[in-house]
């Protein structure tokens, strides 16, 4: 164990570069990735505080004015990764992609701060970071729910961070790829192919980007124009709870919290409308085609993660998830392996991710706490059996994608090292 935690430790400091971290230390992710570099963070504050405020505050520097934080953060513009700096065409300060992430850093910031004592000089300097973090919530706010919903639209299967998810199949099949679409993967050069996405896939990603840099990423246009527009309930849920952390982080720093606190009661109102009563499941929607989506995805429990204050729903959730893949050696598939989308070895289409599990974990604590730490031992088990990877077979535990992989590492040491 003790061996474990010093590889992890390692992994995060070899992978780290002027400020920020990469994702993996090879050319697969040569940039700052946004809510890697969050779990990325709560890896380092188990053993060096000033590293985890300083990859946060890194990641800030590349907001927009209108609040934005980029996916992807260029700080090296020399790679051969696609799409570059150039193909986005954007960025405040730092070069940068024109799209977002899930925004997890409220939740982590908060976890972060709940477990360290802080000085008066870091209080001044995490105080501004939670204005930043503010902002970029409000951006959500005011851009991705125009009609305040309370629930948030992703434009691009990119920004879910589960890029080529089943759930986007048939959104993406509306997508028609553009004439002449030119460009260079170099990821299924570097990752076997048949762990990757597909050709199509990226035929349809490269679009809707393009499609975007011709508003200019105009938050006010995009909405409206994108070629893919999803109120995905995975990416809602950490929505939600990171409003919640956020808020209490606010009220800690003698914040403003009203806008905020308001928004949650219209999520929690409105987020109940996903949830397929007959079936005890949530659901996403598209927007664009005014069609619900109802794929098993793994996600779709990060509902728990959000803490509803419904046990009834909370107790339906919990009942599917342990059936979720119960019959395969290793948890959580990313799509329930009996569903015709499941794919063993590639990417979002079927592997555990480490991630995956520790939101599960977080959401199920205070929920089935015996449940919460069978995931939490399989979990710990797993990367001491098969190593830091990026993800992993579902039936063997065969480790894929990148080797050296940040956000497991970190979130490894916070599954490992956090006694509460």
């Amino acid at each position: 164990m003790t061996s474990i935690i010093k590889i992890a430790q390692k992994t995060l400091i070899g992978n780290r570069r002027k400020g920020y971290t990469l994702p993996t230390n090879n050319k697969l992710y040569p940039a700052q990735w946004n809510w890697d570099s969050a779990f990325i963070a709560l890896g380092y504050s188990y053993f060096n505080f000033n590293f985890a405020i300083k990859e946060i505050k890194t990641l800030l520097d590349g907001q927009w004015k209108d609040g934005m934080v980029p996916h992807i953060l260029f700080h090296d513009t020399n790679t051969n990764y696609y799409p570059n700096h150039t193909a986005w065409n954007c960025g405040n300060k730092i070069r940068s992609s024109g799209i977002t992430q899930p925004p997890v850093l409220a939740s982590i910031l908060k976890q972060i701060l709940d477990k360290n004592k802080i000085n008066k000089k870091q209080r001044l300097e995490i105080k501004k970071i939670v204005k930043k973090i503010k902002k970029f919530h409000e951006w959500f706010i005011k851009y991705r729910d125009p009609k305040k919903t309370g629930l948030v639209s992703i434009l691009h299967p990119w920004e879910s961070g589960y890029d080529n998810s089943p759930i986007w199949d048939e959104p993406m099949k509306k997508v028609v790829v553009e004439k002449n679409i030119k460009y260079k993967r170099a990821d299924n050069k570097l990752i076997n192919p048949d762990h990757r996405p597909l050709d199509i896939d990226y035929d349809r990603y490269v679009t809707i980007k393009n499609n975007l840099r011709k508003s200019n990423y105009n938050p006010k246009k995009l909405y409206k124009s994108s070629l893919f527009n999803v109120v995905d309930v995975g990416f809602n849920s950490i929505f939600l709870r990171a409003n919640k952390d956020l808020v209490s982080i606010l009220k800690n720093f003698n914040l403003d919290t009203l806008s905020i606190s308001k928004y949650i009661k219209i999520t929690e109102k409105n987020i109940l409308k996903l949830f397929d009563k007959k079936k005890g499941n949530f659901f996403s929607l598209d927007i664009k085609n005014k069609k619900k989506i109802e794929i098993p995805s793994i996600t779709n429990y990060f509902i728990l993660f959000a803490d509803l204050n419904n046990r009834q729903i909370n107790n339906k959730l919990i009942k599917n998830l342990k059936r979720h893949n119960k019959k395969e050696k290793y948890f959580f598939s990313s799509i329930k392996p009996n569903h015709k989308s499941f794919e063993e070895k590639r990417y979002w289409r079927g592997p555990v991710w480490i991630n995956c599990n520790w939101i599960i974990y977080k959401g199920l604590k205070n929920k089935d706490y015996l449940f919460s730490k069978k995931i939490k031992n399989l979990t710990i088990k797993l990367i001491e059996k098969k190593g830091i990877y990026e993800y992993y077979s579902c039936k063997n535990g065969k480790p894929m994608g990148a080797s050296n992989f940040s956000w497991s590492a970190a979130l490894y040491l916070d599954l490992i090292l956090n006694k509460n």
